[in-house]
């Protein structure tokens, strides 16, 4: 079964830029790992927001002891507004099975 991560980031506004290019940094090294179905960057006024999904457990699990995850992560120190608030999801599917999943 697959499983969808919400990660918001709420970066200090003279870091905005920077935490911008490390999350793209990793977005172009996490799009090659297997298993990832989706790892894209939203951006709202005062936070920016990573929607990923992987086709499997093992698949996160692999994503979460990678090097890219861990470079994005070392990047992101003292650049943000506390934490990344990351949510594990598991799919409820409802409606059509084309619009009701990620």
């Amino acid at each position: 079964m697959s499983v969808v991560i919400v990660a918001t980031a709420h970066p200090l506004p003279e870091h905005r830029a920077e935490v911008i290019a490390a999350f793209e940094a990793a977005i172009a090294r996490v799009h090659d790992e297997p298993g990832v179905d989706r790892y894209a960057l939203h951006e709202g006024p005062d936070r920016l927001v990573m929607i990923e999904k992987y086709e499997s457990e093992p698949a996160l699990s692999a994503h979460a002891k990678g090097p890219a995850l861990a470079d994005l992560l070392s990047a992101l120190q003292g650049k943000l507004h506390g934490q990344l608030d990351v949510q594990v999801l598991a799919p409820h599917p409802a409606g059509s099975p084309d619009k009701g999943t990620l």
